[in-house]
This record gives C-alpha cells, structure tokens and sequence, in this order.
C-alpha cells in the first residue's frame, strides 16, 4: 500500500475518533486552492507555473488545548520538482505534512494567559500580498498572499491584555543540531494601530557545529487612518558575524542562505497601502486592493549576480474578492527588474 493512502486513511480514523470525543470542539476544515503565475518575459510556456491542490485536516479548540493537523495535497502532475542523476524530472510533496500542532494554554488571572505550543506551523505576519516577514524569509524568494515559512519547533507564550509575547526553540533536523531561536512580541492597541518586532538567530547551529551566526531583527506596523483605508510596513536589518571560521572543518554548516556572508548587512523594507471598501457599489467590485513597494540594499549580491542587473526596487499591485466561501486574489508585480512585469492567480474555494 502506498504512503500517500497509508497517511489519508490514518489523517481519516485519527480525525474520525477525535471527532466522537469532542463533538462539540472539533472541527473538520477543507480548501481547495488553484494558482498560476505567467511572467511576461517567459514566452515559451503558457503558464510559467501552476498547481491545483488541496488542503484538509481538523482543528479543536477547548480551553486549555488547540490543535490542528492539517494535509496538503498534490495531483502526481504538480508538487515540487527534482532532478534524478539522470537527468529525469520527477515531482514530490504529493502529500505533505503541512501543519500539526497542539498549544496548551493556562488562564493566571483576567488578563494574563500562558501557553506552549508544540508541533508544526507557519508565521507570515506581514499581512502584505507579495513582501515582508524578513524574519523568516530568504530574501531571494518573493511571497505571494500565503508564505511558507514553517517552523518546527517549541514555543512559550505570554498574553498580557493586547500584547502578546512569545519565545520560540526551532529545529531543523531530528537530533537538533541544527535550528534557531525566535522571539516575537505583538501589540496591539485601543486605537486602530498593531505594531509586532521579533528577533531570530541560528543559535542551535553552534552548540555542535562550525558556523556563522546570521542575527535578524524586524519590526512591523500597521495602522487604519479611515475604516477603508490602512498603511502598513516593515523593515529589517540581517547581519552574520564577521567571524575567522575554518569552513573546512569536518563539523562546518553553511548558512541558512547564500547570501549570507560574513560582515556584510542588508536592510529590506517595504510600504504598502490597502483600500478596503465595506458598502456600496465599490465594495461590491472587491474586498481590497493593495499597493506595495521594497527595496532591499545590494539585491544583486542575493543572487551573486554582477551590479545592475537586478533592480533594488520593486513593486506589486493586487486585487482581492471574497465571494462566499471562495476568495479570489490576483496580482500584478516587478521581478528582475521593475519593468519586468509578472502575473499571478489564485482561487480558494472552502468547502468546510
């Protein structure tokens, strides 16, 4: 029997008993997702990439435990792609783990709460379509509306009022040599403003291994001058150690990306504006529309490519409507440069 059946019939019977255990918290959620992207300057394909997946699981919620598992599912066509040493194109991620946590949660008093959430999940706390979460991101790669970056790790939080704290130990093999620490505080106010700073560093590296420690810190705010209307933003500062390492060493790592080399800073930022009208004949046409511009410092270093041929500028206007159960997002963004111009859609359907 293959693994992908193996894995669907298990996601079935565990979500089946826990269901009869806790009717009243559980809850069986479902999407299915379709996105294509076409660069204008990609003339020898019709789509210059595109899947159909979907996405199920269950969720449950009391209070003092949440959990989610959820399953991200590919046709055999789609997935991610490889290369065998053949040279043959084979694709995987057919079934991928997506996300699977539990979070345990201790009420001190009114206003301060405690938790510890163990497992699998992602953060994309920019709230941007295209850009932002420098904290996590390699910065080679642009986002689109749902960012990827996931963590598999411990994390204790602390709730206080609005604000809410938390302390993350994440890693990325199964006898944690390699990982990293990430500290992320979020506030909110009375007043229509929310301002989050966090920090990560691959401290866990370290302790068994060679390496280059990489800090990053980031800070992000948004706030709504009307209702309809909201700005919001967010910069970085990513610096590794300028440290004498023997990359030779038997125990040597590289860093999380290439791009991270020693001494050397970058400083992303990004401003975006989102019109989101709530009545009338405007709000009938969309649910937002969001404008953005980033610019990070020496871009062409990310990609070790010689000066000027990757603009440090770019840009990304997109349009979103929810129409019941369905949202559709679409988006016209730079790549290389700020005249190359890109497309991309994307259709959620939620069907529980």
């Amino acid at each position: 029997m293959k693994f992908s059946k193996i894995a669907a019939a298990a996601l079935a019977m565990s979500i089946s008993a826990f269901a009869a255990d806790a009717t009243d918290n559980m809850t069986l959620k479902g999407n299915v997702q379709t996105q294509v992207t076409k660069s204008i300057a990609d003339e020898d394909n019709n789509f210059s990439s595109g899947w159909i997946r979907a996405n199920i699981g269950g969720q449950y919620k009391s209070e003092n435990l949440d959990g989610t598992i959820m399953l991200r599912i590919f046709a055999p066509e789609f997935g991610n792609k490889v290369k065998d040493g053949d040279g043959k194109t084979t694709y995987y991620d057919k079934i991928l783990a997506d996300l699977y946590w539990v979070n345990y949660k201790w009420n001190l008093n009114e206003d301060n709460l405690l938790n510890l959430k163990i497992g699998r999940w992602k953060t994309d706390w920019s709230q941007s379509t295209n850009f932002g979460t420098y904290i996590d991101k390699d910065l080679t790669k642009r986002g689109l509306w749902m960012r990827d970056y996931s963590h598999n790790a411990l994390e204790l939080g602390w709730k206080n009022g609005l604000n809410q704290l938390n302390a993350m130990v994440a890693t990325k093999n199964g006898n944690a040599n390699q990982g990293y620490v990430r500290i992320e505080d979020d506030m909110k106010f009375t007043f229509p403003l929310e301002v989050k700073v966090a920090y990560r560093s691959n401290a866990i590296d370290v302790v068994q291994n060679t390496a280059y420690i990489t800090h990053r810190v980031a800070a992000y705010a948004s706030y709504g001058f009307l209702p309809i209307l909201r700005a919001y933003g967010e910069y970085a500062c990513i610096y590794t150690q300028d440290d004498d390492l023997d990359v030779n060493a038997e125990n040597y790592i590289a860093p999380e990306s290439k791009y991270f080399q020693p001494g050397i800073y970058y400083q992303p930022f990004y401003l975006g504006l989102d019109f989101a009208p709530n009545s009338g004949i405007m709000n009938t046409l969309m649910s937002h529309l969001m404008v953005e511009w980033e610019y990070i410092n020496k871009r062409d270093n990310l990609y070790g490519a010689p000066k000027g041929t990757y603009d440090d500028w770019a840009w990304t206007v997109a349009y979103v409507k929810s129409i019941g159960k369905s949202k559709l997002q679409f988006s016209v963004y730079s790549e290389n440069e700020m005249s190359d111009v890109g497309l991309a859609f994307r259709l959620t359907s939620t069907i529980k």
